[in-house]
């Protein structure tokens, strides 16, 4: 149960982090926020992408 939670917590941000992104983007917001909020993505993406390969591992 506690790697269900984590593994979803993160794709939960990633989420967020692209939804805001997209909508600051939308709405002519600066380049440079949505720059950083994709940024933000990419990184969230990459920690979630760790924590399922370790929850695959632990489960192994």
């Amino acid at each position: 149960m506690g790697a269900s939670l984590l593994i979803s917590m993160a794709l939960a941000a990633v989420a967020l982090a692209l939804v805001f992104g997209l909508a600051n983007m939308l709405r002519g917001g600066a380049g440079s926020t949505s720059q950083t909020l994709m940024r933000w993505r990419v990184a969230l993406q990459f920690a979630a992408i760790v924590i399922i390969l370790g929850a695959l591992w632990f489960r192994s």
